[in-house]
């Protein structure tokens, strides 16, 4: 919205300041971190007193949990999501199409894990929303908002990059939409599996936010992407800002979030976080890149599949438990252990696709 203030500066010089995506990501970043800092604390009680004996916890997982984290309130993607949404419509580009078709997933995969929560936390049932129904929602989401894409970004936009090759783009045609649904629900449903210990999901999806922050702004930039040997997406350098006001939503989360928790996430913010991130890899046509960036993700989600695949065919475990960030707490691990390499995985994966950029 502020961005406007850019057509004026004929008449005030330094109004000129706002038409400048650095800037206002910054200043998103900033506007998302108080936000969720001021309002952060009245949302806790509030859903404290809605909750009363908060987030069920599995009785299958960790002995530990049922100590350590019975009663902490659930739906903390709200503080997020709130901050989030308020920071963009503050700085970014309403006029630019990505702006809102990223936020649309974000939001309806938000209420998506909403719902999930409600249920869960009524019904004192870690037994929410349907599987397949869940899953059905979320294909149709993704599918419309890759259709839009392409209504958005031209003939161009059914095309996906292959990292490290120069230059070339493979033409998915008509199946677009359905690729990039696919991507976009499956990065949905791995950061809600990696959310099972205090700030292990939050982090690594800033880390992933913040990577994807950079690749908007190059593939944005005519200049940037020519010099790089990326394709070049006109507009999606706006989406710089809906990462940088994720980053500071995501930072003003973890405060309240860090060990010992004061609230959770839940699928509420793990579905939001999954589907902007991999809404704006399909975006920036990097959908390639997002399983590089987003490995710790993968890794959670492909740990899951394996585990009740090989349960089904077996009768066996391939893990001790799974997600995997179970299975090394079965194994010994102290949750600060687990969590805090987790998040150096996290960050080494996000230079690795960075690297990827130049290597072409």
């Amino acid at each position: 919205m502020l961005s406007l203030l850019a057509e004026y500066s004929h008449l005030f010089g330094p109004l000129n300041v706002f038409r400048y995506i650095t800037f206002r990501a910054a200043c998103a970043a900033a506007t998302a971190l108080f936000f969720v800092f001021f309002f952060g604390q009245e949302i806790i009680d509030a859903l404290r007193v809605k909750q009363g004996k908060g987030q069920p916890i599995r009785a299958d997982g960790p002995a530990s949990h049922l100590l350590t984290k019975k009663g902490t309130p659930t739906m903390g993607g709200l503080m997020i999501l709130s901050g989030l949404v308020a920071a963009t419509l503050v700085w970014a580009n309403l006029r630019n199409p990505y702006t809102w078709i990223v936020l649309y997933v974000t939001v309806a995969f938000g209420s998506i894990g909403f719902y999930d929560d409600y249920l869960k936390v009524t019904k004192q049932s870690h037994f929410g929303f349907s599987g397949w129904l869940r899953l059905g929602f979320e294909f149709a989401i993704g599918i419309g908002a890759c259709y839009l894409m392409m209504r958005a970004g031209g003939e161009d936009m059914h095309k996906v990059a292959i990292p490290i090759l120069k230059g070339y783009l493979f033409d998915v045609g008509w199946l677009f939409p359905i690729f990039g649904g696919f991507v976009i629900v499956a990065a949905g449903n791995c950061v809600n599996l990696t959310d099972g210990l205090d700030g292990l999901a939050i982090v690594p999806s800033m880390i992933a936010a913040g990577t994807f922050a950079i690749v908007a702004y190059l593939v944005g930039n005519s200049v940037f992407s020519s010099y790089l040997g990326i394709n070049h997406v006109a507009g999606v350098g706006e989406l710089t800002i809906i990462c940088a006001a994720m980053i500071g939503a995501g930072l003003g989360f973890l405060w309240f979030n860090a060990p010992p928790a004061q609230i959770f996430m839940g699928d509420t913010g793990s579905l939001a976080l999954g589907g902007l991130i991999g809404s704006i890899a399909v975006a920036v046509k990097q959908e390639f890149l997002l399983p590089v960036v987003g490995g710790l993700f993968v890794l959670e989600g492909v740990s899951v599949i394996t585990q009740v695949a090989y349960f089904k065919a077996t009768g066996k475990r391939i893990f001790l438990m799974a997600p995997i960030h179970h299975h090394f707490e079965q194994k010994g691990w102290k949750e600060p252990q687990i969590v805090i390499r987790f998040w150096i995985i996290a960050f080494v994966l996000a230079l690795i696709g960075l690297s990827t950029l130049k290597l072409r």
